[in-house]
């Protein structure tokens, strides 16, 4: 049986905001296996104001992300998410599961625009376990889908599991 977690609206979290394993739980290399992963993480609708935090954040000020008229006059029906939020967003997911410090590699392809209320799904699957150099490795497949089933972004990861 699979679940889902979700976090609150206005995406403000404590702890593990995927809903994975706790940091201070350590995953075991034992309990790993291809083809498994983490629980879904379904997010809360996209908004314009998360857009417009992250941009002010980042310091990355694309009118394209926030103005309706540039956007519209760039060829586009609407403003639509600046994907390094959500590449962060599943960063979170996949580190509270496997632990921040435990990143080898962390890669993503934006693939399709996400809108203002788009609700994303965010889901990582274990494609390969293997030792190298003394040391135990995950490779996992990232995958953010829209609720249309249009894939946001696609990626791939590799975690050490500290033996």
């Amino acid at each position: 049986m699979t679940t889902t977690a979700t976090r609150a609206a206005g995406r403000e979290t404590s702890g593990n905001a995927a809903g994975s394993a706790k940091p201070s739980q350590r995953v075991r290399w034992e309990d790993l296996a291809v083809g498994a992963g983490p629980a879904p993480f379904v997010d809360q609708p996209l908004t314009r104001t998360e857009f417009v935090r992250y941009q002010g954040a980042s310091g990355d000020m694309n009118p394209i992300h926030h103005d309706e008229e540039f956007a519209r006059a760039a060829g586009f029906p609407t403003v639509f998410a600046v994907g390094m939020l959500q590449a962060g967003v599943l960063g979170t997911y996949v580190t509270d599961w496997l632990g921040a410090a435990n990143v080898r590699r962390f890669a993503v392809q934006f693939r399709e625009q996400a809108w203002p209320g788009d609700v994303l799904t965010y889901t990582a699957t274990i494609t390969g376990l293997r030792e190298e150099n003394g040391q135990r490795l995950v490779d996992l497949a990232l995958l953010v889908t829209r609720q249309t089933g249009g894939t946001h972004i696609r990626g791939e990861a590799t975690f050490v599991v500290p033996l």
